[in-house]
């Protein structure tokens, strides 16, 4: 899709990169609060639509190669957004999940201390696959649990059911191998790496309470993505 846009590079002034990324949001956060406001019963699906949609921000961030610190600050203003909202309902629909729970603002702070691990570094791509193993594992587990989930277990007096669990893993492993298939190559490291780091972020979503997983899967499964590369490739 961004190569479709020939004026939308990671040489474009940086004015333009700081700008096209909150850009990006508005149309995300505005379907989630649509929905919100219009469909209560619908309210885990606008979070949801949050939560992964805002996550793929971090492949555009990548692409342009927008600067460590700006992504660093950024993180830092949606936390307190984060902490702020859950006081005074500012945007319900990012929040409501009938639940006491810190999750948007662990997302938040793990999108920063990613950036400021891996940007550095110049491997981009571990940050990506903690975020994306969050917005797209964690949140398909979500939807398909509550939808298709029949075969429910409990840990820690939180319900889980084995479809969103295998939904998380499945997901994990896709992000995964696509984005070390990308940087690496077709190698047999790259599949068992992928399947490591899948398995892990089920085992952690599983065992995470509070939201807590928000910050201990993408932070857990970027950590162990980059040293099992570094060790096996």
């Amino acid at each position: 899709m961004l190569d479709s846009l020939p004026w939308l590079t990671s040489t474009s002034p940086l004015w333009l990169k700081i700008g096209i990324v909150p850009l990006s949001l508005v149309p995300i956060v505005l379907l989630a609060e649509t929905l919100h406001r219009y469909s209560n019963e619908k309210s885990e699906l606008s979070r949801k639509i949050v939560h992964i949609g805002t996550g793929n921000v971090i492949l555009l961030a990548w692409w342009l190669q927008i600067p460590a610190t700006i992504g660093i600050a950024a993180s830092i203003v949606t936390s307190v957004i984060a902490l702020v909202s859950y006081q005074i309902p500012i945007l319900p629909g990012i929040n409501s999940v009938g639940r006491r729970s810190l999750g948007t603002f662990f997302y938040a702070v793990s999108i920063g201390v990613l950036i400021a691990w891996f940007w550095p570094l110049q491997q981009y791509q571990y940050a990506a696959i903690g975020i994306l193993i969050m917005a797209w594992g964690d949140g398909l587990a979500g939807l398909i649990g509550q939808q298709w989930g029949k075969h429910q277990y409990q840990i820690w007096g939180i319900k889980k059911s084995w479809e969103g669990s295998l939904a998380m893993f499945v997901a994990s492993y896709f992000v995964s191998s696509l984005i070390l298939l990308q940087v690496q190559g077709n190698l047999w490291q790259t599949w068992l790496v992928a399947v490591a780091i899948a398995f892990f972020a089920t085992i952690v979503e599983i065992f995470s309470l509070l939201g807590i997983d928000n910050l201990t899967v993408p932070l857990g499964s970027a950590a162990l993505a980059f040293f099992l590369s570094q060790f096996l490739v």
